[in-house]
């Protein structure tokens, strides 16, 4: 068997896991925005750090804690979809940055009116 050998350490700045957390937070139906965030459209036209507001990431020994803070679109199923934005933003951090997330605590700052009403 193989032995592997390491080049270096990694580090992954806090504020990237929080983008990450932000931004799978961002593509589950129902979460119309972050809290204290910009929504979809302006997002793309101000950079991805304004996802991460809203969103407070602790980093202990390889283990994880996210709290998030979202706006859900009126109409949808608050628990529902809030229970998965805690699944996609805890996979989203697992896979790609190989940390371990213990908690996904989402705090429901408020409930978007469609634009058309």
């Amino acid at each position: 068997m193989e032995s592997i050998e390491t080049l270096g350490e990694v580090q992954i700045a806090d504020e990237v896991v929080a983008i990450i957390a932000g931004l799978a937070a961002m593509e589950v139906d129902g979460v119309s925005s972050m809290a204290g965030n910009a929504t979809r459209e302006l997002v793309s036209r101000l950079g991805m750090k304004s996802l991460s507001k809203g969103v407070k990431v602790d980093v202990l020994e390889g283990v994880v804690t996210v709290s998030l803070a979202l706006n859900v679109r009126y109409g949808k199923n608050i628990k529902e979809t809030t229970m998965k934005a805690q699944e996609k933003v805890k996979s989203a951090i697992e896979n790609m940055t190989g940390l371990t997330v213990a908690d996904v605590n989402i705090r429901v700052a408020g409930v978007d009116m469609p634009e058309d009403k």
